[in-house]
């Protein structure tokens, strides 16, 4: 791949990232990344053309591979062999960035002391307390 990391970068995130494997086995760990990715790619066919959607299942056995999105300009899904993908472009801002588990940690307990606070302080209206 001209991307010399294959993992994500240190914000975390591959957006802005584009993949141009150089071999079947770098297109399949392109297209794992864009499987895991939660945002939007641009896949470049060795066509030329360009789609842009959500890639939301890939079958990367079988006599052709392919990768199966939501386009982003139209409904339904859009399959395309894994032998037409020339490049991967992560261009949609990944939902998943900054969602970490300490964050959701962080974010419940802090939810669990104010329900705490409420629950004492109805109490001591109530003259339990």
């Amino acid at each position: 791949m001209t991307d010399a990391k294959y993992h994500a970068s240190e914000t975390g995130s591959l957006t802005g990232r584009v993949f141009r494997p150089g071999s079947p086995a770098e297109l399949s760990e392109a297209i794992e990344l864009a499987f895991d990715y939660r945002g939007d790619i641009t896949v470049e066919l060795k066509s030329g053309s360009q789609v842009t959607g959500y890639l939301f299942n890939r079958t990367a056995t079988g006599e052709q591979p392919t990768i199966e999105l939501f386009p982003a300009t139209s409904s339904g899904t859009l399959t395309i062999p894994f032998s037409e993908v020339a490049t991967i472009a992560f261009t949609g801002e990944d939902t998943a960035t900054g969602k970490s588990w300490e964050t959701w940690v962080a974010k419940k307990d802090s939810e669990r002391q104010r329900e705490v606070e409420r629950v004492a302080a109805d109490a001591k209206a109530r003259g339990h307390l």
